[in-house]
């Protein structure tokens, strides 16, 4: 039985459309500087679940290590551009915040890389190596397209106070850490 060119085609359009679609909506997602989500508003956990993965020194690292800290927890990967932009960031920030701030990385990557970018980044906060679980995390923390980078903010003893799908300026998160570091 001949299968019709016709028939092919459509097929083939189905398939690229539903595929262009879907980069479109994690790039238009993932790209907007403007989609920092007040906690409100996500259907969502509203503490930072337990976690433990490995870090570039092969420890196994865990969440509760820092339950005593403001955490800003970065879903990111070498071969992200926002990601890239956003590190010097990170590293100037935790260097300015680093008694009561604490950064930690999920690289969604290759550890070789990983540790490429770490070193040529200098970057001075646990990187962790991520993995299908930590994909999961993120959705659960409000990620729900699943896209890099993805960033979330918590108090000392994990409650969420914001979610951010995209690349995060320092204009933007610095604020929030001056304030929640005040005395009082």
């Amino acid at each position: 039985m001949k299968i019709s060119n016709y028939f092919l085609l459509a097929i083939g359009g189905v398939v690229i459309g539903g595929a262009s679609g879907f980069a479109w909506r994690a790039f238009d997602h993932a790209s907007r500087p403007d989609i920092t989500t007040p906690v409100e508003s996500v259907q969502q956990v509203d503490v930072l679940p337990s976690f433990a993965y490995t870090d570039l020194d092969g420890r196994r690292r865990s969440s509760n290590e820092f339950t005593d800290k403001i955490v800003v927890l970065n879903f990111w990967a070498t071969w992200c551009p926002p990601c890239r932009k956003e590190t010097p960031e990170f590293v100037a920030l935790q260097e300015a915040f680093a008694g009561n701030v604490q950064f930690i990385g999920i690289a969604i990557d290759d550890e070789d890389p990983v540790r490429d970018f770490a070193d040529s980044y200098g970057v001075n906060y646990p990187i962790l190596m991520g993995d299908i679980e930590a994909i999961s995390l993120s959705r659960r923390l409000g990620n729900r397209y699943e896209g890099l980078p993805f960033t979330v903010v918590t108090k000392p003893g994990g409650s969420v106070v914001l979610r951010h799908a995209g690349g995060l300026e320092r204009s933007q998160l610095e604020p929030l850490l001056r304030k929640l570091t005040a005395p009082g």
